[in-house]
Parts: structure tokens; C-alpha cells; sequence
């Protein structure tokens, strides 16, 4: 729900309107959901698993788990838009 809402709350409070853009680049989308997937099995969970249900749990492992995923989100969105030379 929140993902669906959040797009519509942000453009009715700013008026700004969201692009949301996807590759067309299969290869790239293949590799990216391997990664994915592999990523799940070597930490035994998804990110929204040790996010919900760890963290609510008190799971230490859960915890780096989740900001272990943040901190790469983090970085990733950063090298992103702003190219770190790469």
C-alpha cells in the first residue's frame, strides 16, 4: 500500500510529479534477480524478513542483516546519481 500511496501523497504535497523509469536491459535485469536470490540464500532471509519479523524479534543477526542492506542501498543510490567516477 505504501508504495502505491507514497508516488501520489508526494505529488498532491509538492506538486512535483514522480518518473519512475525501469531498464529494458534483460541481461542486466537477469544478473540483477540472480543477485537477488543469492543474496537471499547467504543471508538466510530477505530484507523485509529481517526487517519485519527479526528486528521485532530482537534478532542480533537480523539487525546487521538490515543495516547491512540499508548501508548498501545507501551507497548504491549514491554511486548512482552521483557517478563516483565510474
Amino acid at each position: 500500500m505504501g508504495l502505491t500511496a507514497a508516488p501520489v501523497f508526494w505529488q498532491f504535497t509538492t506538486g512535483t510529479e514522480i518518473v519512475q523509469t525501469m531498464s529494458g536491459n534483460l541481461p542486466l535485469l537477469g544478473i540483477a534477480g540472480l543477485l537477488v536470490g543469492f543474496g537471499a540464500t547467504i543471508g538466510n532471509g530477505c530484507t523485509s524478513g529481517h526487517g519485519i519479523c527479526g528486528l521485532s524479534r530482537f534478532s542480533p543477526r537480523s539487525l546487521v542483516a538490515t543495516l547491512t542492506f540499508m548501508a548498501t542501498a545507501i551507497a548504491t543510490v549514491y554511486i548512482a546519481r552521483h557517478g563516483m567516477g565510474i
